[in-house]
């Protein structure tokens, strides 16, 4: 029970001394989330009390489910625009039948993550690696930033997927801006990247406590919604000079609600709902994982994928839409001191009390103020640094990360990530077709056999040892085949080849016919084939099938030194 409950663990061994940072970490996040939760919302298409729906109960089970206590769970950026991209190519915005499409998908991604959770299946998100993720979530940031330039500047263009023809509508449109809408967009970014940047240091170098920074510069979205409202309603720039506002906000408890269970329109949000599957997934994991590193605790893929289902599942019956880990919240959480998932569930309490009774009060909030939290929030998601990075070090990963970052913007969000995935999968393929084989001597009098080509060692002419830096599988097993034929073509006076297996993890059955053919080629050109080395899960699958005593037992050598002192014996003595 403590295993698939990790409420248990924390819950029933709850220490007082935790309590402050909890309390305090709850309220800070709370503040934070209720700006962003609605502007996250209407990044979606959705009503902005729909961010705040998704962030109530679906947090509340995810405390008592998941393993990364100080991960905060609600709508974030990137799954946001993922929705958009795929509800409103079967519904129109901020409509109920577009809301229930976005619960629907909700309830999609929550089944695939609890399927994936309880078949212990996590190792398929492997499938997403870094180039992948950091190029799509680089390439949806821009996505993004550019579906709330309409907002910050008070323009009207119609909706559509592409990113080129988003921008082609924002400059035909610009002559239209709303100069006041600006002026307040413009003044909203600056307040907020002055909290984010300079109010830090400037509070540091008056001395001031970090417990006591931590909470003033994370208020400044918050801050932003009270400014802002304050401004427009007293000066009724919503009428008079044409603000666009939030508007009126139900209030009340969350609703239940039910998605909409039509198959047809279920198959079309299917591969949609996979894409924000994975990715949420990969995002909670990684932040959820770095920040429980900070105080040495662990984090468990599958229960994790268990709590994000569960999570995403209540949030479509609880009048939401699909929500995962965010990064920025999950810092703020980690840094104002949460010590326990109790804190999230005191972020949860807030939402409530907020959607019960303060919802009139977001009622002049203008749009273009949201539109800014949602752009600083994203401009720390361009990593274009990892590019660079990858690049130097590989460069068919930086092609990865490029060839995502290009699709998402030419495609969309969900085919980009899909194309990705491809792509990094066709060139793991190319990469490990022509496996790095070295032909290994003895370093001095040691023990130790390195390639001939970096190190100074002594060889054999009879003896050709080459050492192979990659499992055989279908793909290089031709490959493999000609290289070691062609160089015992090449070298007439080799008696005996000795493949040392110490790079290889596995053998599939291609390799396999290939070596077994390989062996009997050897033995009609007079070469006798040898291996050491072998890993002992290689060893057991080459024996299961009786590799192993065709080949003969004495054949195989635990260590390359070994094997290579008795075929030493073996030379044909020169004539």
């Amino acid at each position: 029970m403590r295993q698939y409950f990790p409420i248990l663990n924390w819950g029933l061994n709850y220490k007082r001394e935790d309590l402050t940072g909890d309390l305090t970490a709850g309220i800070i996040v709370a503040s934070l989330l209720i700006p962003q939760g609605m502007a996250y919302a209407m990044l979606a298409g959705l009503p902005p009390q729909v961010g705040l729906y998704a962030s109530i109960f679906p947090q509340i089970v995810y405390a008592c489910l998941g393993t990364a206590s100080m991960l905060s769970v609600a709508p974030v950026a990137v799954d946001s625009l993922m929705v958009a991209a795929a509800v409103s190519a079967i519904a129109t915005e901020n409509t109920p039948e577009y809301w229930g499409y976005a619960l629907t998908l909700a309830l999609l991604v929550g089944i695939i993550e609890l399927l994936i959770g309880i078949f212990r299946l996590g190792f398929i998100a492997n499938f997403l690696s870094q180039a992948v993720i950091s190029g799509f979530i680089s390439a949806a940031a821009i996505l993004i930033g550019f579906s709330q330039v309409k907002h910050l500047l008070g323009i009207k263009i119609p909706q559509t997927e592409s990113f080129f023809d988003t921008v082609v509508s924002i400059i035909k449109a610009s002559p239209n801006l709303n100069i006041i809408t600006l002026g307040l967009g413009i003044s909203s970014l600056v307040l907020l990247l002055y909290f984010n940047r300079g109010l830090g240091q400037y509070l540091k170098s008056k001395g001031v406590e970090e417990s006591i920074i931590i909470p003033l510069t994370k208020s400044g979205p918050l801050i932003l919604v009270i400014l802002s409202s304050v401004i427009v309603g007293v000066l009724h720039l919503d009428q008079g000079f044409g603000v666009k506002v939030v508007g009126e906000i139900p209030r009340g408890f969350p609703p239940l609600t039910l998605p909409n269970f039509d198959l047809n329109q279920i198959q079309l949000l299917g591969t949609s709902a996979l894409a924000i599957s994975f990715v949420g997934f990969m995002e909670a994991f990684s932040v959820g994982q770095f920040l429980a590193s900070k105080k040495r605790q662990k984090v468990a893929a599958n229960q994790e994928l268990i709590a994000l289902g569960a999570a995403n599942i209540t949030a479509s019956f609880t009048g939401g839409y699909p929500i995962t880990g965010g990064l920025s919240r999950s810092v703020v959480n980690f840094s104002a001191g949460a010590n326990t998932a109790l804190a999230s569930i005191i972020t949860a309490l807030f939402l409530m009390l907020t959607v019960l009774f303060f919802t009139p009060l977001f009622y002049y909030l203008p749009q273009t103020s949201l539109a800014a939290i949602i752009l600083v929030a994203v401009g720390n998601l361009l990593d274009f640094p990892t590019l660079k990075r990858l690049w130097n070090y590989n460069k068919l990963d930086g092609i990865t990360w490029g060839s995502t970052f290009v699709a998402v913007l030419l495609t969309s969000a969900e085919q980009g990530i899909i194309f990705g995935v491809l792509i990094s999968l066709v060139l793991h393929l190319a990469r490990t077709s022509k496996p790095h084989i070295a032909i290994v001597g003895r370093v001095g009098n040691t023990e130790h056999f390195r390639n001939i080509l970096r190190h100074p060692v002594t060889t054999s002419p009879h003896i050709l040892a080459l050492r192979i830096d990659e499992s055989l599988y279908f793909v290089n097993t031709k490959y493999l085949e000609d290289y070691l034929l062609k160089l015992v073509t090449e070298q007439k006076e080799v008696e005996y080849l000795l493949l040392v297996c110490s790079g290889i993890n596995s053998i599939d059955g291609s390799a396999l016919e290939t070596l077994q053919r390989l062996i009997e080629d050897l033995h009609q050109m007079r070469i006798e084939f040898y291996l050491s080395e072998v890993k002992g899960p290689v060893f057991d699958q080459l024996e299961k099938v009786g590799f192993v005593d065709k080949l003969g037992r004495g054949r195989i050598f635990l260590s390359t030194d070994q094997a290579i002192k008795e075929l030493s014996q073996r030379v044909s003595p020169s004539p």
